[in-house]
């Protein structure tokens, strides 16, 4: 991990490894967690199941527990590991749902399906050059980045141009839906459900309620305590009182917390408080929630397939739209569920879920007609077999 030991294996180990002849391999790369690793699943699934002799490769952080989060039926290879310089230079096929290092350069036989995190709710990219907390030092690398992709998913139409935009990506793009939403319409759907609430202990009978805000950029941590070469992480935001949203609630209802996968922080502890920042599927825990409170997650897109109420907690709402960040769409008149300032509006909106949901019936509607992508449970197949094809023999091009 040392300086020194990273630049030899970067400018020497990889090197060398692109001179030798490609594996027949799958490497699977992607955040810790979130939608990305859940799109990541559903394509290593679908190629399992069609018994592809593919060796398949998870990239894992290293951290303590990593590796129970990879398959059962791929093996894991430690970012920035001798191995990991190795699979990116030998693996014949690539599934990133983030951003490769800058320094990759796809081989003419290799094929990188770029699947990214889902559908933009927040601008991102370099739809914010010029704002106040702009990283203009990686703005300038995407339009490289994204030449490296052989193609590169959009869960929707919506998504589409965003994301060419913000990524700074002319090539070929396949809109296949979000793999991750495959879980949302597969036909075990239910057993899944059940699986995933015993091994949360969540009681029988129990409304679920999911809490999954995402993060402030100006909470960013100092770049003195990130280690090098990993993404920004961010200050948990304490702005909705949990303990007393609990309390505030039936002896009946579970409310599971989900920290966004850059944020750092705790929970607070509570008998109806559920942490799982560190469940290794964020689609299952959307499969079991009942209601989904959240404030500009991304997550809403795939929530909105289920057809289950969503409330917005959005207490900073001018600050995060005219100063940190702001919305690929006119959040505040298109969001699907009503927008709240305080933990006792949300606390009073969650006792009386289904009125509310009768009132914003309509905009959610809206939404899902707009702004969701497929709605069939086939993505991960679409994308495979984009991914299966011979390099030079492209897909359908989405302008």
């Amino acid at each position: 991990r040392s300086a020194y030991h990273q630049r030899l294996l970067r400018t020497a180990h990889h090197p060398a490894q692109k001179r030798l002849p490609l594996r027949d391999a799958v490497l699977y790369a992607g955040d810790a967690g979130g939608t990305a690793a859940g799109s990541l699943r559903a394509v290593h699934a679908e190629l399992v199941r069609r018994s592809t002799d593919a060796e398949h490769l998870w990239v894992t952080d290293g951290t303590p527990g990593a590796a129970t989060r990879v398959p059962a039926t791929a093996v894991p290879v430690v970012a920035y590991s001798s191995a990991w310089y190795e699979a990116l230079a030998r693996a014949r096929r690539i599934v990133a749902a983030g951003q490769l290092p800058v320094w990759f350069e796809r081989r003419p036989d290799q094929t990188v399906v770029q699947a990214w995190h889902g559908p933009p709710l927040g601008r991102f990219g370099l739809d914010l050059t010029g704002t106040l907390y702009a990283d203009h030092q990686y703005l300038a690398t995407l339009e490289h980045r994204s030449a490296q992709w052989s193609v590169l998913v959009s869960p929707s139409a919506y998504a589409t141009p965003h994301l060419r935009r913000a990524l700074g990506h002319s090539g070929e793009v396949l809109e296949a839906g979000c793999p991750a939403d495959d879980l949302l319409y597969a036909p075990g759907r239910e057993k899944t459900a059940e699986r995933v609430r015993r091994r949360l202990d969540i009681p029988d009978g129990h409304r679920v309620v999911l809490y999954a805000p995402t993060y402030r950029d100006h909470l960013a941590h100092p770049p003195a305590g990130v280690p090098a070469g990993s993404a920004p992480l961010y200050r948990w935001d304490p702005a909705l009182d949990l303990p007393a949203l609990a309390r505030s609630l039936d002896g009946r209802t579970t409310v599971l917390v989900r920290r966004h996968p850059r944020v750092t922080g705790s929970v607070p502890a509570h008998p109806a408080l559920r942490d799982v920042s560190a469940h290794p599927d964020t689609t299952e825990l959307l499969l079991i929630a009942d209601v989904l409170v959240t404030d500009y997650s991304g997550l809403v897109f795939g929530f909105a397939h289920t057809g289950r109420p969503m409330l917005f907690h959005t207490y900073d709402l001018e600050h995060y739209r005219d100063t940190v960040r702001g919305f690929c769409l006119d959040f505040e008149t298109r969001a699907p569920g009503p927008l709240f300032v305080t933990t006792q509006e949300v606390a009073q909106a969650l006792r009386a879920t289904p009125a509310s949901a009768d009132l914003h019936a309509e905009a959610y509607e809206s939404f899902r007609r707009d702004h969701c992508g497929p709605a069939d449970g086939n993505a991960a197949r679409r994308v495979v077999d984009r991914l299966l094809e011979q390099e030079g023999s492209p897909g359908p091009v989405r302008p």
